[in-house]
């Protein structure tokens, strides 16, 4: 569990590291599932072009076409990560984060392995992740594991401290819901992020609103991390939403 002192940083930034949370024999086996369903590549994924950000390849066609960016359902994907995402360690964490006793891990977003290659992987721009999720209130938390090293030269994510507690103009993100670099306000936000530089085993908890990014893999090893994200079984989906395609569960 987090104590006093690690709830209250996380309200007052947005994030909160935990290192070295989860035992190296662990990250191997999601390892081993990684590599297996990369080689050959084990539906359901995402690849780079599908997204169409910077850095993402032309089309399926083009050279690096076929670069995964995301294996989806990770949940249901293996045992070990099923495990991992409704354990004590972490799930009791998410608990004290959101404040409460009932808590539910999202089968429709993240729920995901991130794989982000050299070459040819893109960089995510300035958001929130609640700009496409549909709930009754935007206070969702995401736990993401680093599977190795996360740094800024191989698309480490920024993280802006605070930023979950702003409430910025519509005016201020482009049609995209992406914060908007050309306006000097938002200048000052993004000069104030830092890089969650982490390690394998280390795991990022980070709450939906707090504005984030992500760069290119600049090096020449797979960037790999699982990332899971968690509601109070209270505060519902949008029925028929994306939010609430598939069920949620509990733990």
């Amino acid at each position: 569990m987090f104590n006093a002192d690690q709830t209250e940083e996380f309200s007052r930034l947005g994030f909160i590291i935990e290192r070295q949370l989860v035992d190296v024999d662990i990250c191997r086996k999601m390892l081993d599932v990684v590599n297996n369903s990369l080689h050959p590549p084990l539906a359901p994924l995402e690849f780079e072009t599908d997204v169409q950000y910077p850095g993402s390849p032309a089309g399926r066609l083009s050279p690096g076409g076929d670069t995964p960016r995301r294996l989806l359902h990770a949940f249901t994907r293996d045992a070990v990560f099923r495990i991992w995402a409704t354990s004590p360690k972490v799930a009791g964490r998410v608990k004290r984060l959101l404040a409460t006793d009932h808590l539910a891990v999202s089968q429709n977003h993240h729920n995901c392995i991130m794989t982000k290659h050299p070459g040819f992987s893109s960089e995510t721009l300035w958001h929130q992740d609640i700009r496409y999720w549909l709930f009754d209130k935007p206070d969702l938390v995401s736990v993401c594991l680093a599977l190795g090293e996360e740094h800024a030269g191989n698309g480490g994510i920024r993280l802006i401290p605070g930023s979950h507690r702003q409430h910025l103009d519509r005016g201020r993100f482009d049609a995209s819901l992406f914060l908007r670099p050309d306006l000097d306000e938002n200048r000052t936000l993004i000069d104030s992020a830092i890089t969650a530089e982490l390690s394998r085993g280390d795991v990022l908890f980070f709450h939906s609103r707090t504005i984030h990014a992500a760069g290119q893999n600049f090096t020449n090893e797979v960037k790999t991390s699982v990332i899971f994200t968690y509601r109070d079984e209270g505060n519902l989906p949008l029925a028929e939403s994306r939010s609430a395609r598939y069920p949620d569960i509990p733990c």
